[in-house]
């Protein structure tokens, strides 16, 4: 059974799903060694716009790291491991195409610092999230103290980070900790949906704006506006222009081809 599935919806979205549901989809050596490959895949290929990031089963999204896997290990081990997912993550987040996380259930350690990698994140009404490292003695160690502040403001991330309480969705809402909740029964239809008008769009142009805004926001807003104005450059020369000009002209839907 693969730990990871890959499924295509029409020509141009890609669902990517841990599937390890009766464990809580814990991120395992083997999990992450598969959806790292996943996600290379994904980069790799030009007919994708739009990915979706989601976890099998009702229960989790992804629960963390495999914690009965990481029991066994040494310290040196355990390191390494950490060092894994924060690359995964990391690839999550240079995925070049838009990636929406569908959180469909619990959401805790490194499985919610797998989602702030992520582009945009719609949760399940009924999910819980948190990074709750420091009630085992850790601190997250996979991007967390860096991406959540980042997305929410320091304040409210220490917030969470020192207390471990998670958050329930409604609470992760009016923190800026996802963009959209859905109901149990249309999560994985709302985030396709949003994937679909995502993936109408320009396909150069939805790399580029990714580029800008990651990039940007590392920087000053002068450099930052540099860097807009260089990925702008970059859509100028494709036929996608063109064809956008002249689908806006004859009043139909544009079709383009990622050129």
């Amino acid at each position: 059974m693969n730990l990871v599935q890959v499924t295509r919806v029409g020509e141009h979205i890609a669902v990517i799903t841990l599937n390890r549901p009766q464990a809580a989809n814990a991120m395992s050596l083997a999990l992450l060694e598969e959806l790292e490959e996943a996600f290379s895949n994904a980069a790799e290929d030009p007919t994708i716009y739009c990915a979706i990031l989601t976890g099998a089963g009702e229960k989790a999204f992804c629960a963390g790291a495999d914690l009965k896997e990481r029991k066994g290990m040494s310290d040196k081990e355990v390191i390494k491991a950490v060092r894994q997912i924060g690359n995964v993550a990391a690839a999550a987040e240079n995925l070049p195409v838009p990636l929406i996380a569908a959180i469909n259930g619990a959401a805790f350690g490194g499985g919610l610092e797998l989602a702030l990698a992520c582009d945009i994140r719609i949760a399940r009404i009924d999910a819980k999230m948190g990074l709750t490292e420091t009630s085992l003695a850790i601190i997250p160690g996979a991007g967390g103290t860096q991406r959540l502040p980042r997305l929410i403001g320091i304040g409210q991330a220490k917030r969470l980070i020192f207390s471990a309480k998670p958050v329930d969705a409604a609470e992760a809402l009016r923190l800026g900790l996802v963009e959209q909740l859905s109901e149990r029964e249309t999560l994985l239809e709302e985030a396709i949906k949003l994937a679909e008008t995502i993936a109408a769009n320009g396909p150069i142009a939805l790399r580029q704006a990714k580029i800008a805004i990651n990039q940007g926001m590392q920087t000053d807003i002068h450099t930052g506006l540099s860097i807009e104005h260089l990925s702008y450059k970059e859509t100028i020369p494709t036929t996608d222009r063109q064809e956008g000009l002249a689908a806006f002209k004859e009043k139909r839907k544009p079709d383009y081809k990622g050129e």
